[in-house]
């Protein structure tokens, strides 16, 4: 599977231009290849779920990350091996991002015995002990107690590793948010908790559902520091995900970033999304998108010809191309499975 660029760049190191502007960070041509990479393999295999999903080929509740790209790619960036990460329903960037195989995430969402949760758990129950992924959350909310426990547990056994726990802004209401919050603060666990503000939770606009709508201030009253950042640009992504990792795993507790983003779909596939104008979702595409934006730079700086980018697209496409076929050609579970893996 290819998970970096095959291409080479012809500048060297940090040659950007705008690497020298003041207060942008610094990205080097292979940091902006491999963004792109990432980001067009969560995009493509998204768009593939969504037509699998109109298909008929995945059943329940599916949650498209379209849009929100640069989050996941940025923070991925900045981490480190066995740093674990937690999320919601929304999880199949996340998985890919931290180098799930597509084909075992696809089976998963078609509901195959060859799925990374032997097909049980669907698009929104995901897991993978291998890379430190604990899920795919159904309940709102529910990921950021497990994930300060992953936390606690690192503290607990003096290992070296940040719990990267991910929730969106109508997660950011929940009361089991707060009672998190005051136990990582208490115990100053390695925490990062993620804030991925898409404007809209389910459907109802942060402003008409949040008293505070900057939830990087959420921690205030616990003496949690926390930040906005633009995210729908990765290079701030990742400058902002690696000083709050370093915070979190130098023992000074736990820190909050608020990723500004923004998803193109609907909340779910059942979602019609007429909260918000067509014009609205045109413009962050055409104005904001954090793939064309790389891509821009990229075109820019000479780190690569157009060329080079479609070689990319390409075998992003193979990649999710075999994921579909494998997905689609994998059997279903025994039933037997129906009693394994469950408490009775």
């Amino acid at each position: 599977m290819v998970r970096k660029a095959n291409v080479k760049s012809s500048k060297p190191k940090n040659t950007s231009k705008s690497a020298a502007r003041p207060n942008v960070p610094d990205f080097s041509a292979k940091d902006e290849l491999n963004a792109f990479s990432e980001m067009l393999l969560i995009r493509r295999f998204e768009e593939k779920a969504g037509q699998m999903y109109g298909m008929g080929l995945i059943g329940g509740f599916c949650h498209l990350y379209i849009g929100q790209e640069a989050v996941v790619t940025g923070i991925h960036m900045a981490s480190k091996k066995g740093d674990s990460s937690i999320t919601s329903y929304r999880d199949h960037g996340h998985m890919l991002a931290v180098g799930i195989d597509p084909n075992g995430v696809m089976a998963e969402l078609t509901g195959r015995a060859s799925g990374l949760s032997k097909g049980k758990g669907g698009s929104m129950h995901m897991f993978s002990t291998d890379k430190r992924f604990y899920g795919g959350n159904g309940i709102v909310g529910a990921q950021v107690s497990l994930g300060t426990g992953l936390a606690f547990a690192y503290k607990y056994r003096g290992e070296d590793n940040v719990s990267l726990t991910y929730f969106g802004d109508g997660a950011a209401n929940q009361g089991q948010v707060y009672e998190s919050f005051n136990m990582a603060k208490l115990w100053d666990l390695p925490v990062v908790y993620i804030i991925e503000n898409n404007k809209y939770a389910m459907g109802t606009s942060i402003e008409r559902s949040s008293s505070t709508t900057d939830l990087s201030q959420r921690g205030v009253s616990f003496g949690i520091p926390g930040e906005q950042v633009d995210g729908m640009d990765v290079r701030y992504v990742r400058d902002a995900a690696s000083r709050a990792i370093e915070h979190a795993r130098s023992g000074k507790g736990p820190y909050i970033l608020e990723m500004l983003t923004y998803r193109y779909r609907g909340h779910s596939m059942s979602d019609p999304a007429k909260y918000r104008s067509k014009e609205e979702v045109q413009s962050m595409r055409s104005e904001r998108d954090p793939i064309e934006q790389v891509k821009s730079r990229i075109l820019a700086e000479n780190h690569a010809t157009e060329d080079d980018l479609k070689k990319i697209e390409k075998q992003v496409r193979a990649i999710v191309s075999e994921a579909a076929d494998f997905a689609t050609e994998a059997p279903e579970p025994d039933v037997s499975e129906l009693w394994t893996d469950i408490t009775a």
